[in-house]
This record gives structure tokens, C-alpha cells and sequence, in this order.
């Protein structure tokens, strides 16, 4: 075992209790077996030692349990005691071999090691200088290198790598150097944010046959030197857009073999070192869900397995890179609140003029005809003019060669036209409308006939009498009365045939349908719309060079008609709560009906191209609409919805792309 070290004379216990302890550690330190603070002359992992309950880490050997001398203790009951001590601690090397007690204390090469030295006339200096040596191993643990953990029961464990067996957990108290993690037949339930965080080291991590489904943002966070990643063979439906952010060294991807239809766009977007993928084994559905990806298929430089479809059965079986086109459905369109306008209305009409956008609002709470503009650098309306009046219940702009004017109908004081001065950049009263004619005007209405303009104003007092205006190229006059008492609420222009019609609705009988005649050049009676009886509103709008027409009825079934060549006959019915509007509009491609309510959300409509139908697409909630008013300028397309008792609301309609 060595030469003791001598204690000075006079040194009591203590001093022989420490120098002993001093020099089986300097022993242990100088044979060769151990350096303190090194791996290079045997520093490998320590045994185990628990202190403070602190998490197990790396620690010097000579400053492991091996090189300490036992403190009094029983000794161990059997040898079974003994080698289960041992497993506790599979990282840990071995206690010092007989050759560390056979040596005499010489070195590594043979040379006097410092027992041989001891032996041969050490004196109390030397003493004392192994009595500090052998105090440095006793300082507290919290300044000395973590130890190393235990090797969890259902892994693997060596110094670079881990493999565990059906763990419910991600090993958490390990070296901080493992570079090789494998969880096999795992049963955690997904992958959780910084997961595997605690171990920045790891280059490969492979997840094979576990049952987790999920794959969480940020997964794999804190892995910056991780090439190789395989997750091959488990029960994975979804994987988050940002699941693999972070991985900038990653090399190798592997998803085969698990349950996913779809991945989500861009969830490959950080993998910049990304050599290899595959892809096989999964339920691509290749769909507009697939559109992206199969986009970047066409575009990425890394090598990619072959991307099989299961769905729809039109592709089953193909691949993804052959698939020539896919459905319309990809895309779909929403309605999107764009600007609120604080201000109650009751009619909303547009118009263009050089080059630019504009809209005329009537509010009658507040006396205005408000003209609003575009405004191309803040992407709004605001507002450009206003006409002042009277109970102001409808703006309608008139456009004749370059001159714009602007009918307003009120309830007292009667109606006016106003004219755009560009000298004062605003609109001046041009024309006032003879009260005697229109007294409660409800509907203004600009059609042409033979290139010539008109307007008519449905008028909805006993006494009142609908009437045509022609411009005279110096104003508009009475063109035509027509029929008395009927109180009517709307006048919609419609060409049916080749032909000009008036449609006059009211509350008191059916719409009646007026022809023109171009003998007389005037609006004759021509047939009516039966069964239709208190419609608030006629409107008609084309889709396939197909006419149409919306009726609006407050309570009750508004409907919507198709002329069949001969009349027009009903295709659906719409259940109306308090309507006062039913409105077709269209985008591009898109067409819609706006149903108003006064008493919950207002429908809009779509049109259902296979079935031939309105089905329903959107509420939107606007307290008392009156009109609703599509508007399309710099390339987007709004629509406007007045509020007799809230804010006007501007929407914007905008195209959703189902394949993000």
C-alpha cells in the first residue's frame, strides 16, 4: 500500500486522521491512474456521490470517492451489496487496479513516485504540502466540475451516446457532451417545445416508433450542431410550421413511415444545410393543402424521396410531382373589416373620375351628402367634400362627358343636383327638382337609352309621382310621370332581350314591369311579377350572360328570379328578418347577395356554381343596414354597408389561400 506519511511531532488526531487521507490520495493521484482536473492521464468520469441533493455531473478523479479513504462505516454485508454499488454508477471508471497498490508509489514510467519519495526521508514540510493537497479535494462541490448522472434504467448509456427503450421522458441529467440520442418505442404523446434544449451537443437524434402525434414549434430549439434527424415510424398527424426552426446545421431529414397527410407551409424554411429528405411512407392527401409543397419540390437542391399520393382518387397512387393542377377550391375569399366610418347613412353610390375613385355617402342625422376620395398613400377613404341639406336620404352621381354631378334627395326642402367647379374644387347647386313631383323621394336611378342619360325617382308618398329626368345637355327636366298612388320604394333599370324595362316596386301591389317604346319614347306598361306582393326592392345583376333579379321583402322570403325567355320565374327563396336590402354584387369571378336585418347579423350569400344556388358565406354584424355598395380601386375590391343606426363599416374583400 505505500509509506505512511509521518506526522510532525506533537500532531493530535486530526492532523493523523488528514495526513492519512492526504496520502492514499496523492497515492492514487501520482500512479498514473488519475490526474486531477484532466482526462488526459486517466480523468475519467468519477463515481457517484450525491451532494445536496444537486443534479449528477463530471467530476475529477482525484477527487472521486475511488482516490477518497472511506470514512468509518460498516462494512458492506456481502458482495451482492458490493457490485450493486457499483452499477449505481455505470459511467464511473474503475477503483484503482492492484498494479496502483503494487508499484511501490513510483510514477507511470517507473520513476520514485511520491510514496517512494516519502519513504525515503519525507519531512514535515512535505507533509503539510499533501495535507493541502489533500484539502483541495475536499472543497465544496459547487466549485469543482459536475458530476456525472446515472444512466436512467431503461438506457444505454456511454460517454457520447444515449439509446433508451419505452421512456415516458427525454433524459434530463445527462453529460453535456452526448452527441447521439435514440428514443425508441417512446410513449410521450408529442414533441414539446425545447425538448431536447439540455443537450446542445447532440449532432444525430433519432425518434423511431414512438407514439407521439404531435410535433410542437420549436421542438428541436438549442440543437445548433444537429445533422441528423430521423423520426421515422411513429403515429405523427400534425407537425407544427415552426417545428424544425433553429436547425441551420441539419443535413438529414427523415418523416417516413408516419401518419401525415399534410405538412404546413414553409416548415422547411431553415433547413439551409438540408442535403437529403424523405418523405415516403405517409398519406400525402394532394390537395391545395400539397400546393406549396409541391412548389417547393420543383424549386429545392436537396434530394428529395418521392412524395406518393393517397388522396383525392382522382391522384391516389401518383406522385406528388406529377400532379398537373389543382382544385379551385385552393383559394377561397373573405370579408375582412378594412375602415369605420363614424358616422349613421342610409345610401352609398361611387364614381369615377379622372382616374379616381370616389364615393358619395347620404346621412341624413346629419344634414351631409359626404364625398369621399382614395387616398393612394394611406390606402383609406377621407373625406374630400360635403353637400350640405335637408333629411338628405340619397346621393346618386351622374357623369356626363367630363362634367359629374350629383342628385340629392331630401325629404324637406326639396330635392337638388349639384355640380362638381373644378375652379372651387367642390360641388355647387346646379338644379333644384319641383317639389310638386317628388315629396318623399326613396330611390334614384341612372340608366341610358339610345345614348341618351335619364334618371328616375321612385317617390313613396300617395301624393308623390315617380318621375324620369332627361339631360338636355343644359340640365335635366321632367321627362315622364309615372303611375299615380302607388307609393312606390324602388326603380331598378333592367335590359331584358335587347330591350330597356322600369321596374317599379311598392308597398300597395305587385312589381309592375314597364317597356319602352321607341315610337313614343316613353315607358308603357309591359306586365308585372305576381305573387310578389310588398316588395321594398327590385335589383337585377347578370352571371353567365344569365339575367336575375333579388326582390327584397322585410319579413317574410325575399327571392331570387332567372328569366327563362318568357318571364321570370323563382329559383330560391332567402328567409328575410327584418330586410330592408337584398343586394347582388360581384368580384371578378365571385358573386354575392347582401341580405340585410334589422334584428341580427346581415347574410351574405354565394353563389354555388355546381348546385346553381346562393349558399350562405358570411355574417357580418352592421346595426340597421339600408344598401350595401361594392367598390374597387388599386386593385383591391371594399364594399360599403350603411347603418341607419351605428358606424358605417367598410370591408374589404380579400382571397384566402387555403394551401398556407
Amino acid at each position: 500500500m505505500g509509506a505512511a506519511l509521518t506526522p510532525p511531532r506533537g500532531a493530535g488526531p486530526a492532523m493523523h486522521y488528514s495526513l492519512a487521507r492526504a496520502g492514499l490520495r496523492a497515492r492514487v493521484l501520482m500512479s498514473g491512474r488519475r490526474e486531477c482536473g484532466g482526462r488526459s492521464g486517466g480523468g475519467r468520469p468519477a463515481a457517484r456521490a450525491p451532494v445536496g441533493g444537486a443534479e449528477w455531473g463530471w467530476r475529477p478523479a482525484c477527487c472521486s470517492a475511488a482516490a477518497r479513504p472511506p470514512t468509518p462505516a460498516a462494512p458492506s454485508s456481502s458482495p451482492a451489496a458490493a457490485a450493486a454499488e457499483q452499477r449505481e454508477a455505470p459511467w464511473s471508471a474503475a477503483a484503482p487496479g492492484p498494479s496502483a497498490r503494487r508499484d511501490g508509489g513510483r510514477g507511470p514510467g517507473g520513476e520514485p513516485g511520491l510514496g517512494m519519495a516519502l519513504r525515503r526521508g519525507g519531512g514535515g514540510a512535505l507533509g503539510l504540502l499533501l495535507l493541502l493537497l489533500g484539502a483541495a479535494c475536499l472543497i465544496p462541490r459547487s466549485a469543482q466540475v459536475r458530476r456525472l448522472a446515472r444512466c436512467p434504467a431503461t438506457c444505454s448509456c456511454t460517454k457520447e451516446s444515449i439509446i433508451c427503450v419505452g421512456s415516458s421522458w427525454v433524459p434530463r441529467i445527462v453529460p453535456g457532451d452526448i452527441s447521439s440520442l435514440s428514443l425508441v418505442n417512446g410513449t410521450f404523446s408529442e414533441i414539446k417545445d425545447r425538448m431536447f434544449s439540455h443537450l446542445p451537443s447532440l449532432q444525430l437524434l433519432l425518434l423511431n416508433s414512438n407514439s407521439f402525434t404531435i410535433i410542437r414549434d420549436d421542438a428541436f430549439a438549442g440543437l445548433f450542431h444537429l445533422e441528423y434527424l430521423f423520426i421515422e415510424g411513429n403515429k405523427i398527424e400534425t407537425i407544427s410550421r415552426n417545428a424544425f426552426r433553429g436547425l441551420r446545421d441539419l443535413t438529414h431529414l427523415s418523416l417516413a413511415n408516419n401518419h401525415i397527410k399534410a405538412l404546413p407551409r414553409d416548415v422547411f424554411s431553415d433547413l439551409d444545410s438540408l442535403i437529403e429528405l424523405d418523405l415516403r411512407g405517409n398519406k400525402f392527401e394532394c390537395d391545395c393543402k400539397a400546393k406549396w409543397l409541391y412548389l417547393w419540390l420543383k424549386m429545392t437542391n436537396s434530394t428529395v424521396s418521392d412524395v406518393l399520393c393517397s388522396g383525392p382518387p382522382e391522384y391516389q397512387e401518383k406522385k406528388l410531382n406529377d400532379v398537373t393542377s389543382f382544385d379551385y377550391e385552393c383559394t377561397t375569399t373573405d370579408f375582412v373589416v378594412h375602415q369605420t366610418l363614424p358616422y349613421q347613412s342610409v345610401s352609398v353610390d361611387t364614381f369615377n373620375s379622372k382616374n379616381d375613385v370616389y364615393v358619395a355617402i347620404a346621412q341624413p342625422s346629419m344634414e351631409n351628402c359626404m364625398v369621399l376620395e382614395w387616398d393612394h398613400i394611406e390606402m383609406n377613404f377621407r373625406s374630400y367634400d360635403n353637400i350640405t341639406g335637408q333629411s338628405i336620404v340619397g346621393c346618386k352621381a351622374i357623369l356626363i362627358d367630363d362634367q359629374v354631378f350629383v342628385v340629392v334627395a331630401q325629404l324637406f326642402g326639396g330635392s337638388h343636383i349639384y355640380k362638381y367647379d373644378e375652379s372651387w374644387t367642390k360641388f355647387v347647386k346646379f338644379q333644384d327638382i319641383e317639389v310638386s313631383r317628388i315629396s318623399k323621394p326613396n330611390d334614384i336611378e341612372l340608366f341610358q337609352i339610345d345614348d341618351e342619360t335619364f334618371f328616375v325617382i321612385a317617390d313613396s308618398s300617395k301624393a308623390g309621382l315617380s318621375t324620369v329626368y332627361k339631360w338636355n345637355s343644359k340640365g335635366f327636366y321632367s321627362y315622364q310621370s309615372l303611375h299615380e298612388w302607388f307609393r312606390d320604394t324602388d326603380a331598378e333599370f333592367v335590359d331584358i332581350d335587347g330591350k330597356s324595362h322600369l321596374i317599379l316596386s311598392s308597398r300597395s301591389q305587385v312589381p309592375i314591369i314597364l317597356q319602352w317604346n321607341k315610337s313614343s319614347k316613353k315607358f308603357v306598361p309591359h306586365g308585372d311579377i305576381p305573387n310578389m306582393e310588398d316588395v321594398l326592392a327590385v335589383k337585377s345583376f347578370r352571371m353567365h350572360n344569365t339575367l336575375y333579379l333579388s326582390l327584397t321583402r322585410f319579413i317574410g322570403d325575399s327571392r331570387v328570379m332567372r328569366w327563362n325567355s318568357k318571364q321570370f320565374v323563382e329559383i330560391q327563396a332567402l328567409p328575410s328578418r327584418g330586410a330592408m336590402t337584398l343586394q347582388p354584387f360581384s368580384f371578378k369571378d365571385n358573386h354575392y347577395l347582401a341580405l340585410g336585418s334589422d334584428y341580427t347579423f346581415s347574410q351574405i350569400y354565394q353563389w354555388d356554381k355546381e348546385k346553381q344556388l346562393f349558399k350562405k358565406f358570411k355574417e357580418i354584424y352592421v346595426q340597421a343596414p339600408r344598401s350595401f355598395t361594392a367598390v374597387s380601386t388599386d386593385r383591391r375590391d371594399f364594399f360599403f354597408a350603411s347603418s341607419f343606426k351605428g358606424k358605417t363599416k367598410i370591408f374589404e374583400h380579400i382571397i384566402v389561400d387555403l394551401s398556407l
